[in-house]
């Protein structure tokens, strides 16, 4: 690429002219601002340490170096400290043949390293999918697809938190009244049937904690002393001395919400290599805390309560088994860290989980430290912001969440209300029409969602999100459709083009390619050359979504990409342009443009349709 090349004409630029060594990475190296004449431009600032002269005195003798020996300059500009390179037509139409062309474009080579652990979803097993696991599938979803694209070997796994509490809430709620209703005989998917109860529990729970407070208890006092959450508790230790009839019912209920579960991540397009469930990594994750024990690590309380003192690391003491045994939620992703490290031996284990839960993943590596373990070094914890609604905070416990499957619908609704109030399916038969609604709706909330940077907290407005204009995904969707519907019309014009990762119908006219074409100073319009750069950055946007883990870099640059192709589009004649040359560049432009939209959504998990 010609950043590498420039980069390092700009070292040996500075030994010849100045008698100084520097580092390549002592050179900036950027996109060329769009209301300045240059395609990139050299900072030159840093420079000024080594040469001893004003900024643009260095830049004027650095442009006449770096044109004499890199052929593809056709000219350079100064202003200030910044060196404008303006590339050759040769250049960009070699660029737009051999390197964007190709299907690989914008992926790297796999890389000889261990494998990358990617957990993400970690639904509970007491209530159905809501929006925040929305957003969390999302991201986890597409870095995995991110991440395998800069050449890593990807594990995207799950773990479902199965037990404890929380689920036991669920379970005596069913037992006190859920009077043997199933998923079929209440028409209820099964995840949502479950949550009915965990709603349940919570509800009449507070109702006992306001009648205890009534009678003089503290609000502390009566969460610990009423009858209902003694009673989940026990529930609890049941399950963990394995109760016949408690681990019957609990594996009944399990059943129903991963039903639910699957139902709900097949409409959200996410997968998994690998599903854990804590009811089996918490037994691990014990035997590591009674190893601490006997190790000295850990201490034993009178009460026979097992605690990490971690104060000399500035946090505070932390529970890591109850008195009577049972663990907590850092017991099992104890347990869980040391399974994965033992079957994958992995160069990182990054879990995409809500900012939160910070201080539990600071806890978390510090006792795998402290217990000598060696994936305490691999963890590393994608801390991602809230989703808010208009309406404000969602509270699953008192049922007011937004459920997934509701927004999904939610989606699909609004977006065949706006597509038909536009038009866009009028000549469509109605079982295409309905992929089309689904395909818009999933991508509006996808994109909607992906395109906030991960640790930002976001606000998510239905129809702010389908909107076909703006910074969305059908706006972005329209745009691969008037590529595909352009490249269309050249079929049927009779222009065929070769190999851009576009298929147009064979035909007699077969387009030259733009590099035979014979380039002069005029050839390519601002408008153009404006695409080619976008174009060309694509590879270094996917590498640094990858290092920055984050989908939101790739969303923006996409929408960047359809704007500016819009506006070429609006600017600039394709097939009524009289010259066939002419024609032909304009017509690759467009179909790796497409190509690029496409790929990019790709990694955000996001389908574009060729026509709408």
């Amino acid at each position: 690429m010609i950043e590498k090349t420039t980069r390092e004409c700009c070292v040996e630029a500075v030994r010849v002219l100045y008698g100084q060594e520097i580092s390549v990475e002592t050179i900036g190296f950027e996109k060329t601002k769009r209301e300045i004449e240059g395609d990139f431009s050299v900072v030159v600032f840093p420079l000024a340490q080594y040469a001893r002269k004003s900024p643009e005195a260095i830049a004027m003798e650095l442009g006449g170096y770096l044109a004499d020996k890199l052929p593809v300059i056709r000219e350079f500009h100064v202003i200030k400290g910044f060196l404008n390179l303006v590339m050759t037509e040769k250049f960009w139409l070699d660029f737009l043949e051999k390197e964007a062309s190709s299907e690989d474009f914008g992926r790297s080579p796999r890389r000889d390293a261990s494998p990358v652990v990617l957990e993400y979803s970690s639904p509970n097993t007491n209530k159905p999918l809501h929006l925040g696991h929305i957003r969390n599938n999302l991201l986890g979803h597409s870095l995995s697809l991110i991440l395998e694209a800069n050449g890593y070997d990807v594990r995207k796994v799950n773990l479902v938190n199965d037990r404890g509490i929380h689920i036991c809430k669920s379970l005596f709620a069913y037992m006190k009244w859920g009077q043997g209703e199933t998923p079929k005989t209440s028409g209820i998917k099964g995840d949502h049937l479950v949550g009915k109860y965990y709603v349940l529990f919570e509800k009449h729970y507070k109702e006992e904690i306001r009648e205890l407070m009534a009678s003089g208890m503290t609000e502390e006092e009566a969460a610990q002393g009423a009858d209902l959450i003694r009673e989940a508790q026990e529930i609890l230790r049941q399950w963990e001395t394995s109760d016949p009839d408690i681990i019957r019912l609990w594996r009944t209920m399990n059943s129903w919400t991963y039903e639910g579960f699957t139902r709900s991540y097949e409409r959200l397009g996410v997968e998994f290599d690998r599903i854990y469930y804590e009811s089996d990594t918490y037994l691990q994750g014990k035997e590591l805390v009674y190893e601490g024990l006997e190790r000295g690590v850990l201490k034993k309380k009178a009460d026979g309560s097992i605690w990490v003192d971690l104060q000399d690391e500035g946090l505070d003491e932390k529970l890591l088994l109850r008195a009577d045994g049972t663990s907590v939620y850092i017991t099992q992703d104890l347990g869980t860290a040391e399974q994965r490290y033992e079957e994958y031996h992995p160069s990182k284990m990054i879990y995409v989980v809500g900012n939160e839960q910070i201080y539990h993943f600071d806890v978390l590596k510090k006792v795998m430290k402290k217990l000598g373990k060696p994936a305490a070094d691999t963890i590393y914890h994608l801390s991602y912001g809230m989703v808010e609604l208009p309406e404000g905070r969602m509270k699953s416990r008192e049922g007011t969440v937004v459920d997934a499957d509701d927004m999904m619908d939610e989606m699909y609704r609004t977006a065949e209300e706006t597509t038909r109030e536009l038009g866009k399916v009028d000549d469509f038969p109605e079982e295409e029409a309905g992929i089309l609604f689904h395909t818009i709706g999933m991508g509006a909330l996808k994109y909607f969602i992906l395109k906030v940077d991960p640790k930002k907290n976001m606000l998510f407005d239905p129809k702010e999100s389908i909107d076909f204009n703006g910074n969305t995904g059908p706006f972005i969707q329209y745009t691969h459709a008037r590529i595909k519907s352009l490249l269309r019309k050249a079929a049927d014009a009779g222009y065929v083009m070769r190999d851009t990762g576009s298929t147009i119908r064979d035909s007699s006219s077969l387009l030259p390619r733009p590099s035979s074409l014979v380039p002069h100073n005029s050839f390519l319009l601002p408008p153009e050359r404006e695409i080619l750069k976008l174009l060309y950055q694509y590879p270094s946007v996917v590498s640094q979504a990858g290092a920055e883990l984050s989908p939101a870099l790739i969303a923006n640059y996409i929408y960047d990409l359809a704007r500016e192709y819009n506006q070429f589009y609006q600017e600039i004649p394709v097939l009524r342009e009289e010259r066939k040359e002419l024609i032909g560049l304009r017509l690759m432009l467009s179909a790796i443009t497409g190509k690029v939209i496409r790929k990019g959504m790709e990694l955000l998990g996001i389908s574009v349709p060729d026509r709408m």
